[in-house]
């Protein structure tokens, strides 16, 4: 899932919260500082150590784990106990940078490792072209179709990269085929999880129902709602195909209304010092008509008031109302919209006018 960094700055007995959102800072992460290096790099004895260790956590289905440096050193325990995911950022890195490797040194082993963890992103993909979060899906939350941690993005990213790249000139036209046509199914599944409120386009749940796209919830603290977060990546994606369709078009400007709509003002997150509390400090939102705009993590669909959850899952409508775990271990607010509204946005709409 996507964590949140909180750097705290010192003012006047006040700790005043900045929040950050960013993918876990290590697993497939650690891939991806690798994935841009030139191609001479990619001829060295480093790159070929990483790619041998990559390709050992690489479960016999295809795909790597989650949390797991994946470039330091080798995997050496039983290969059937690796779980493959799309979470946290896991597999697509791999992927990549096995790609780059290949085009670089022409190392068969590199290829069919990237053939298989290609052919694994196929295989999990709904008919209706949502992907869970791993495959196989499981019977619990992970089955939905997964907009959380941009995990779906990632891939219909990915995917879309692997048609246009010079770099996967190697696939074979039957994968490439694949990828598009995975790709466009990607596109219109996200098109069919918009969810309306009294009739109007809003944005997306960080879960889908896999069946009917219907929103539904994750972990206990996260219900089902309207996301502040996991919708910025979705609409990102939408603005970035070419030559959109009136349907792609009619989902980003409802969606970026509806941000600009629940924009949060008046208020800042700060973090008090609090003796009583386990860390000494405690996460509060105080009001300051000085602040920025900012944006809830979960707005209620039908109120769209923000929401927050307790491990209990019992729906609250304030951080004070949660508990301090919770309160203080999530990112519960975000400036994640702020520059899609202000400067991506404004330049999309010129491009489409055109």
């Amino acid at each position: 899932m996507v964590r949140t960094i909180s750097i705290f700055i010192h003012l006047c007995g006040v700790w005043i919260v900045v929040l950050a959102s960013t993918q876990c800072l290590h697993g497939a992460n650690v891939v991806a500082r690798f994935t841009t290096n030139d191609e001479q790099w990619f001829l060295s004895a480093q790159a070929s150590n990483i790619a041998k260790n990559i390709i050992s956590h690489q479960s016999p289905l295809g795909g790597f784990p989650k949390n797991i440096d994946t470039t330091s050193k080798p995997y050496t325990g039983e290969k059937e106990k690796i779980k493959p995911t799309f979470d946290n950022g896991a597999t697509v890195d791999e992927l990549r940078f096995l790609a780059r490797y290949y085009d670089a040194t022409k190392d068969e082993t590199a290829r069919i490792s990237f053939i298989k963890g290609f052919d694994y992103i196929i295989a999990a993909q709904y008919p209706n072209g949502g992907f869970p979060q791993g495959y196989p899906p499981g019977n619990s939350y992970q089955k939905h179709i997964t907009f959380n941690d941009s995990a779906m993005v990632r891939l219909l990213e990915f995917l879309r990269e692997t048609t246009e790249s010079k770099v996967y000139e190697f696939l074979d036209m039957a994968r490439r085929e694949k990828a598009n046509s995975a790709f466009w199914k990607g596109i219109d599944c996200i098109l069919k999880c918009q969810i309306k409120v009294k009739g109007k386009l809003t944005v997306w749940c960080a879960q889908h129902d896999e069946v009917t796209f219907e929103p539904r919830p994750a972990r206990t603290f996260e219900p089902t709602s309207l996301s502040g977060a996991e919708s910025v990546g979705i609409v990102r994606l939408l603005m970035s195909i070419k030559n959109p369709s009136t349907n792609v078009i009619a989902a980003v400007r409802s969606a970026v209304e509806w941000f600009k709509h629940s924009k949060i003002t008046g208020v800042r997150i700060i973090e008090v010092e609090d003796k009583h509390s386990p860390s000494g400090k405690n996460k509060v939102v105080v009001e300051d008509q000085t602040a920025p705009p900012i944006w809830a993590r979960f707005y209620e669909i039908g109120s769209n008031r923000p929401i927050f959850c307790d491990r209990d899952g019992v729906k609250k409508y304030s951080l004070a109302e949660i508990g301090y775990e919770r309160r203080n271990g999530y990112g519960w607010y975000g400036y994640w919209p702020k520059d899609l509204i202000e400067k991506e946005y404004p330049e999309w709409e010129r491009k489409i006018r055109k």
